[in-house]
């Protein structure tokens, strides 16, 4: 009988341990760390296209790589204030924004060096989310809605720079994401 309690508060002890090694590896790995973050924050939700069907999914073929080159968007105009009752409308895969501010393309997220992130810096991702400034530029454009980076930049600089290390570890994609268009150049908006 005691010897097998032993082994039961042995196996315990053990089992414990192991608890402990993991949540201290979740720690230790900012990679993993990043893709929780990613998750959680919703980043899949608007930078990765979707699969059509009946309730969009995200089509992780593509992950965060952003709106797809050359698929269609949304237009706003202030009629759709009213009427409408939108503040802002969106296409079918969530990765193009249309409102006030004009229309917005989700960034393609992914280490690609020609239509990614691929040439941006640890640093340069850090001020980008600190700032609300495209590519951190203090002259830089503004990030535009519908992307909350005033909600990240009270995040930590280590789970930032989890982010980082984990679009950095993704597949780069190519995949040209339109420039922003202002609100008066879209097709049927009047000044």
């Amino acid at each position: 009988m005691r010897r097998a309690i032993l082994l039961a508060v042995l196996a315990g002890l053990l089992a414990l341990l192991a608890e402990c090694g993991q949540k201290e590896s979740a720690v230790e790995h900012p990679i993993q760390r990043g893709k929780y973050l990613v998750t959680v924050a919703g980043c899949h939700d608007c930078h990765t296209p979707k699969i059509e069907g009946p309730l969009p999914l995200p089509d992780m073929t593509r992950a965060l790589s952003g709106h797809p080159e050359g698929a269609p968007y949304p237009v706003w105009t202030p009629e759709d204030l009213h009427p409408r009752q939108a503040i802002a409308l969106t296409n079918p895969m969530l990765t193009a924004w249309a409102g006030p501010w004009g229309v917005s393309f989700a960034t393609n997220l992914t280490p690609d060096r020609e239509t990614g992130i691929g040439e941006w810096t640890e640093q340069t991702f850090i001020r980008a989310m600190r700032t609300g400034k495209h590519q951190g530029q203090p002259n830089g454009r503004d990030i535009l809605p519908p992307m909350p980076w005033f909600n990240l930049k009270e995040m930590t600089d280590p789970d930032l720079k989890a982010i980082w290390a984990y679009l950095r570890s993704i597949p780069p994609i190519n995949n040209q994401v339109p420039f922003p268009i202002p609100p008066n150049s879209q097709p049927g908006a009047r000044e």
